[in-house]
């Protein structure tokens, strides 16, 4: 009789097919694929299959909407760290340490604010901001800076780092901007009093100040340091940020009057186009905003809530809001555009992991026990968090649980 041949095995299938099947299973089932076979463990390391799974874990790099902000890094490795992130599994490290002033209250000077790119971290100290390496396979953080940046006679109190210009603000009133690669830059008289916030996109420049103005900057040819527009905002100006729209941009105040702190003005014409609440109480200052998409804004401040606001639905209230279990106010907000928000507090440097999708905080490290700072700024990128204290910055490695 005719020999009748075995079937042939699943993995024999053609490829297409198998990323097809493949494409259903979750990540435990695709971690047992990769014990079966050579092909099937490469074939179940394909970014393909782990990008669905990506987008609804922590901090895997992925917006809402599906682009990848950390391209190069493979999937299925961002999704293993994911888990450390939820978990809080961790190494803790002092990065850096510095002297630290004294300060009697709430104030935009000796208040450390950082930025962070692929290559470097750039972090303000006094009236320079010095760019610190970051090692290789993202093991951590060189101890000595590669480039500073000055041009401030007093404290910077905030810089964002755009296109490869950074631009700064600080206690001595002045704006300055740097170009990183070069020996460019610019500076202009802003503000009477300090300059606490900044913002800069598409050739403009935004800035709030103790003095109680918000004001619009060109920076096209032949109208460099040329005042646009001057908002009277009647409060302290603590936070700003310009649209992704680049239509218009949100200060945050001090909420010292009768008005909301959070308010969104049209880039063009300097105008108030929407007042964002109506239940805040005095003193509720919004310290940071963050833009996740040109619709979607996080906010926090003295009144220890984050606050979500989708201003397509609603500009009279949030979406959602979580509160600072500790009843603390909270300096520093950023989120991963999708699911994660990392929140710096007032006390102990408490750093908190929030997902969206939980009303309560999912994880918590505190950085400056037994004494007390606030957390003045935090970063992260997918496999570490750096948060900066008033006399130190600590680094949270979650590639080392």
């Amino acid at each position: 009789p005719r020999a009748v041949s075995p079937p042939s095995p699943l993995w024999a299938l053609p490829e297409e097919l198998l990323l097809l099947i493949c494409s259903y299973l979750d990540a435990q089932a695709l971690g047992r694929l990769a014990q079966v076979c050579r092909r099937l463990r490469f074939l179940s390391g394909r970014d393909l299959l782990w990008r669905r799974i990506a987008r609804g874990c922590l901090n895997s790099g992925f917006t809402q909407l599906g682009t990848d902000l950390a391209a190069g890094i493979p999937v299925k490795e961002r999704v293993k760290v994911s888990q450390n992130w939820r978990h809080g599994r961790c190494r803790r490290e002092t990065v850096l340490k510095w002297k630290c002033k004294q300060v009697a209250s709430f104030s935009s000077f000796l208040m450390p604010w950082m930025e962070l790119d692929d290559e470097y971290l750039y972090l303000s100290q006094a009236e320079n901001i010095q760019a610190y390496p970051l090692c290789p396979e993202g093991t951590g953080l060189q101890r000595h800076p590669q480039a500073i940046f000055s041009g401030h006679q007093e404290d910077v109190c905030r810089f964002v780092l755009v296109n490869s210009h950074i631009v700064s603000g600080g206690g001595d009133g002045s704006i300055v901007l740097h170009k990183i690669h070069g020996s460019y830059s610019v500076k202009f008289s802003a503000h009477e009093q300090e300059v606490n916030c900044v913002d800069f996109q598409g050739g403009l420049i935004v800035s709030g100040s103790r003095d109680r103005t918000a004001k619009v900057w060109s920076l096209s040819a032949g109208r460099v340091g040329q005042c646009l527009h001057t908002v009277q905002t009647e409060d302290r100006v603590w936070s700003i940020a310009i649209s992704p729209l680049l239509s218009s941009f949100v200060t945050g105040t001090a909420c010292c009057g009768h008005t909301s702190p959070l308010r969104i003005w049209d880039l063009e014409s300097g105008q108030l186009l929407t007042c964002l609440g109506t239940e805040f109480h005095r003193g509720a200052g919004v310290l940071d905003v963050f833009y996740e998409t040109p619709s979607l804004l996080l906010s926090c401040g003295y009144d220890t809530y984050i606050r979500y606001w989708d201003i397509r639905t609603s500009t009279r209230k949030c979406v959602q809001e979580w509160e600072e279990p500790h009843d603390s106010a909270l300096y520093c907000i950023r989120s991963d555009k999708n699911h994660m928000i990392a929140s710096g507090s007032s006390y102990y440097g408490v750093v908190r992991l929030w997902d969206k999708r939980q009303t309560q905080c999912l994880q918590s490290f505190h950085l400056s026990s037994p004494t007390s700072s606030p957390v003045y700024c935090l970063r992260f990128s997918t496999t570490h968090l750096y948060a900066a204290l008033a006399s130190a910055l600590h680094a949270l490695d979650f590639t080392a649980p």
